[in-house]
């Protein structure tokens, strides 16, 4: 056995984010289906992309989760909530339906339309994104999940991610989620909360 540390043990965002995969997919064992939905929202830099991987990458139920990201659905900069609604009408009430969904990426280059994604009912679902948890979206969630973490923090992962593309739309992308704070109370709706340092 090696006696070196494993990275979540050296990083603590790592080890957070392991901790709130566990508890999801106990979650996820708990409720006895074979096609829940995930639903992951916090602010930008919060660690959504990443816990959401790591649930696909464990998911613990047969066969294949599908994972929906809102950063490839919002329509452009000022698009959180038009994202948002998106999402809840073409994927989520669909799959609560038993119904198709069918939703198109944003091309953030042309921004403009692009592909279209179909969404399976039979399936599991994970979807992510900022503003997600809302009074309209709370009930189309199995497992409703809030990342808290310090602002500086996320800025600094946020940008990291990706640099210069982001750096000029922090400010606007933030005053959306925080609109999305005071309107939503994101928290309110989440069956699960985690601090993510």
């Amino acid at each position: 056995m090696s006696s070196a540390p494993s990275r979540s043990n050296a990083d603590p965002v790592a080890a957070a984010l392991d901790t709130a995969a566990a508890r999801v997919l106990d979650a996820v064992r708990e409720l006895g289906v074979s096609n829940p939905v995930v639903l992951i929202d916090g602010q930008s830099g919060a660690g959504k992309t990443t816990l959401a991987r790591r649930l696909v990458a464990r998911w613990p139920l047969t066969g294949r989760v599908q994972l929906v990201a809102l950063d490839s659905i919002y329509p452009g900069w000022e698009g959180l909530a038009d994202g948002v609604e998106t999402a809840r009408t073409l994927v989520l009430v669909p799959h609560g339906r038993g119904i198709i969904g069918v939703w198109q990426r944003w091309d953030w280059d042309a921004s403009a339309p692009a592909e279209a994604h179909a969404v399976d009912p039979s399936l599991p679902l994970i979807v992510e994104g900022s503003g997600l948890l809302t009074s309209a979206t709370a009930g189309l969630g199995d497992v409703r999940v809030w990342l808290e973490s310090p602002q500086v923090s996320r800025k600094r992962r946020a940008l990291d991610r990706d640099g210069e593309t982001y750096r000029p739309h922090w400010d606007q992308w933030a005053e959306q989620e925080e609109r999305h704070l005071v309107r939503d109370d994101p928290r309110r709706h989440a069956t699960h909360l985690f601090a993510i340092p």
